[in-house]
Parts: structure tokens; C-alpha cells; sequence
């Protein structure tokens, strides 16, 4: 099978489009052939070796799982034994956060992990939206977000964002969106009950106050953003922050059983794809889409997410149509 390999850490040059066996579902797992998937900030920072204390878990001089990729929406080509959920030609979706494995033509996933049928009325490329709902949901649900409160979200406009600024409205939360010019109308499109230009005002010096602030790209922090909280507000973010200055306040936080600054640790995958797909086919959910590339084009994606300034999911076409 064609697959997008890693030999190595460092940026987009060194991934290469391999030859590579065709995996074999063992017991209880499924085999997917993969229509299309993602090219993420999470496998961007994988390939980097970003950060650096996580090379144990994710290889100390290359990366473990070459075949990167986290989600991926296909059909069943094969089942393994033991498996009666799923039959080859179901069309299915998911996340496959510790194995990886999607950058390819096929990737096998346990049946009775983060996976799901996807309804006939959702494209493919529509359905690979999984990671950043999942980290998304991930923080809303460490806060505890719900009807009433009030977040702003900042970097409302990457995967994360979009997904974040969403799931607080289903909540029945009044949403503060912080993006650049070129996305105020989507956030406006996306719910979002005020939008601001990070770029022509300091969002920090608004005089509201807020139940949450979401750092959904990691480029503010917890000291720019505390006068915007409310005296129990909380500062969470996706991120580790500049020098990973949330990750400590973080931990502070949680030692001092504040709560006021923390990184939503992420929830059961499994529980992300079982309402993401109902979301999506009664249109409470938007796939937002920044660009697509082919398989064999997935370094330009890797370059391309590195540039930061994508929209939404940077889509990889592994089987058009």
C-alpha cells in the first residue's frame, strides 16, 4: 500500500511516500481503506519532535509510528476475528490517537475503539474532523461549560477553534471569537455572538469578563488574559503555551486546587465519535475546510500547516471520490 513514512524527525522535506505492506487486522480490530484523512498540528509537532520531552513516548531518534495520521474516514476492507459490529464495505470514521497510521491507503483500529459508521448523506473528506473535536470537547468538558456562561475563544479559526466555538454554542454558551480579518465573517457564520480582530484591537483590554477563555493555538497566555476572567473564571488551552508557561501555571493550579489555569487533558475518543456523527448529519456541526492535497502531495501539507495560518482541517485526499 502507498503510505506517507517518516524516517526521521524535522519539517515537511522528510516525509516520503513509500511502499509499504498492507496491514493485517488481527483479533478484534478492523482494516479501513482510508478515502481521506488529516495533516494536523498534532502531527506537525510530532514530526518536529515537539515537545522535546515527549520523544519517550514518541521515539527518542525517530519517530515510533512513521505512518502518522489520526484521522480518517474510509470503508471496511476486512475484519478481523471476533469482530461483529463491522462488515467490509461499511463506511466508517474515527481516531486512531495512539497507533496513528492514517497517512496511508489502509490502517487497522481496534472494533471497539474510536470508531463509528458514518451516514451515507456525509462526504469522506467531511467526516476527518475528529482531533480537533475531540480536543475541543476535551476542554469544554474539563470546564464544565453550559448554558449561561460566557467563553471567549481565541484562534477561533484553526481546527481546534472552530470546533471549540461550536460545541460552546450547542452548549447554549455566549461565544467571544478572537481571529484575524479574514475569518470575522466565518466566526459570525459559525455562531459566534461577538468577533473580534485580534489585529486591529487588544482583545485583553475589553472590558468583559469571562466564565472561560480558550486558548485554542497556544499563542496567548494566562498573565495577558487574567483580567478577562470572572473572579471563578479559568483559563484552559490547547497548548503548552510560549516555553511552557501554561503547562506550569497549569499544574500550579491544580496543585493549589485553584482551577483557574489548565490544559483539558483529552476524554475517551470513543465518546467523541459517538455524537460527532449525528452532529454532522443534522447540521448542528460544520466541517470547515482550509484546503485538500493528495496523497502523494501530503509534504506541501505538512508545510503548509507549519505555516499557521490555516482555516479549519487541512484535508489528504488518499482515495478521491
Amino acid at each position: 500500500m502507498k503510505a506517507a513514512f517518516a524516517p526521521k524527525y524535522g519539517q515537511a522535506d522528510v516525509v516520503e511516500i513509500r511502499d509499504l505492506p498492507r496491514p493485517v487486522p488481527q483479533t478484534g480490530e478492523v482494516l479501513v481503506e482510508v478515502h481521506a484523512t488529516t495533516v494536523t498540528r498534532t502531527d506537525r509537532e510530532t514530526l518536529r519532535a515537539h515537545p522535546w520531552f515527549a520523544r519517550p513516548m514518541t521515539g527518542l531518534m525517530r519517530p515510533k509510528q512513521p505512518v502518522l495520521g489520526v484521522d480518517f474516514a474510509g470503508r471496511v476492507a476486512e475484519v478481523g476475528a471476533g469482530v461483529t459490529g463491522f462488515s467490509p464495505g461499511d463506511r466508517v470514521f474515527g481516531l486512531s490517537p495512539v497507533r496513528n497510521g492514517c497517512h496511508a491507503e489502509f490502517v487497522a483500529v481496534a472494533a471497539d475503539g474510536a470508531i463509528a459508521r458514518l451516514p451515507d448523506t456525509i462526504p469522506f473528506h467531511e467526516a476527518v474532523v475528529g482531533e480537533g473535536v475531540w480536543y475541543a470537547h476535551s476542554n469544554l468538558e474539563a470546564f464544565g461549560l453550559g448554558p449561561g456562561q460566557n467563553a471567549l475563544i481565541y484562534g477561533a479559526s484553526g481546527a481546534i477553534g472552530t470546533a471549540a466555538l461550536q460545541l460552546a454554542k450547542v452548549r447554549d454558551a455566549t461565544v467571544t471569537a478572537v481571529v484575524g480579518p479574514q475569518h470575522m465573517a466565518l466566526a459570525h457564520d459559525l455562531g459566534a455572538d461577538l468577533v473580534i480582530d485580534y489585529t486591529s484591537e487588544d482583545f485583553t483590554r475589553r472590558p468583559e469578563r469571562y466564565d472561560l477563555v480558550f486558548d485554542a493555538v497556544g499563542k496567548t497566555t494566562y498573565p495577558a488574559c487574567r483580567r478577562l476572567l470572572k473572579p471563578d473564571g479559568a483559563f484552559y488551552a490547547s497548548d503548552l503555551g510560549p516555553w511552557g508557561q501554561t503547562a506550569w501555571l497549569a499544574l500550579w493550579s491544580a496543585i493549589a486546587r485553584t482551577r483557574r489555569v489548565a490544559i483539558g487533558m483529552p476524554r475517551d475518543p470513543r465518546d467523541v465519535i459517538g455524537f460527532l456523527g449525528d452532529m454532522l448529519a443534522d447540521g448542528r456541526y460544520r466541517a470547515v475546510i482550509d484546503s485538500h492535497y493528495p496523497l502523494d502531495d501530503i509534504a506541501d501539507a505538512y508545510a503548509h500547516v507549519a505555516t499557521e495560518q490555516k482555516t479549519g482541517i487541512v484535508v489528504v485526499d488518499v482515495k478521491p471520490g
